[in-house]
């Protein structure tokens, strides 16, 4: 992916974290998800944004262009991206896919210059039950015994394999997904190790939902396999003050590579109807 720039900032423990700047317009922040970074996940949904906004690529510390760090806890990431928001020095609207989606709520928990919040399928903790968990455990463990042995496409298939549906993966596959999801892999795993850890207030936690005053979009594929992430949209509709949820119709958790137009449809619609903050 080319771009114009990047923008560079330092997360709250001085890791350094960037991402390339496209497009012009009113500034939007695109967070990638668990597998991908930056470079990697936005580039079927920026093509459709870029003539009306100023897209800011970030990429989480250990992936793209930013700097690596030990740690790697839910909250330092959510740190990375409160920086990244901050450092623009203007209102900015913030989406983010999976993973990222989680990590933007938290930003907005944090940041007062967050003005509008857009999620496709956060993962959330707290609707996580025994055999989400059980099946999520295993899929770490099989990802880290493919990792051990420099096995980080066949990592990367695993844990594709537990959130997409078959005609999402293969659409991954034939692309080259897991081809540029697979560098990322130590990252996550890194990630995937801490969770847990600490006594950090989850982001999705309902108390830090409550206080985001930004308005949020939550958005649903009605093909996504794992049911974890409905409930965990509805957990997080019923605790954020100013909450729509859309549903994509053909899609699944994997949209924004998937059906990318659809996705940037849904962020236009809500970024140019989200009034302008004081």
């Amino acid at each position: 992916m080319t771009g114009e720039r990047i923008h560079r900032t330092k997360s709250a423990d001085g890791t350094e974290i960037a991402g390339r700047v496209i497009g012009d317009g009113p500034p939007v922040v695109l967070v990638h998800g668990a597998l991908f970074d930056g470079e990697t996940a936005w580039t079927g949904v920026v093509p459709h944004l870029a003539d009306r906004f100023t897209c800011f690529l970030p990429s989480t510390r250990g992936k793209g262009l930013s700097g690596s760090s030990t740690d790697c806890a839910v909250q330092r990431l959510v740190e990375d991206v409160t920086a990244f928001v901050d450092s623009i020095g203007e209102p900015v609207s913030v989406a983010g896919w999976s993973q990222g989606a989680m990590f933007t709520l938290g930003a907005a928990a944090q940041s007062e210059a967050v003005s509008a919040v857009a999620g496709y399928e956060p993962p959330v903790l707290e609707a996580l039950d025994e055999d989400g968990f059980n099946r999520f455990t295993a899929t770490v463990t099989r990802m880290g015994e493919y990792a051990g042995q420099g096995q980080m496409h066949e990592a990367a298939r695993v844990f594709t394999e537990l959130v997409t549906n078959e005609k999402e993966m293969e659409a991954i596959v034939s692309s080259g997904g897991l081809d540029l999801a697979a560098p990322n892999i130590p990252a996550e795993l890194q990630l995937f190790s801490q969770m847990g850890q600490g006594e950090e207030t989850s982001p999705t936690d309902p108390a830090s939902l409550a206080s985001i005053s930004a308005p949020v979009l939550l958005l649903r594929g009605d093909e996504t396999p794992w049911e974890w992430f409905d409930d965990g949209i509805r957990h997080v509709a019923a605790h954020v003050p100013d909450c729509e949820v859309r549903t994509i119709p053909g899609a699944g958790h994997a949209a924004p590579a998937v059906v990318p137009e659809a996705v940037a449809a849904e962020f236009v619609r809500f970024f140019e109807a989200s009034p302008a903050p004081a």
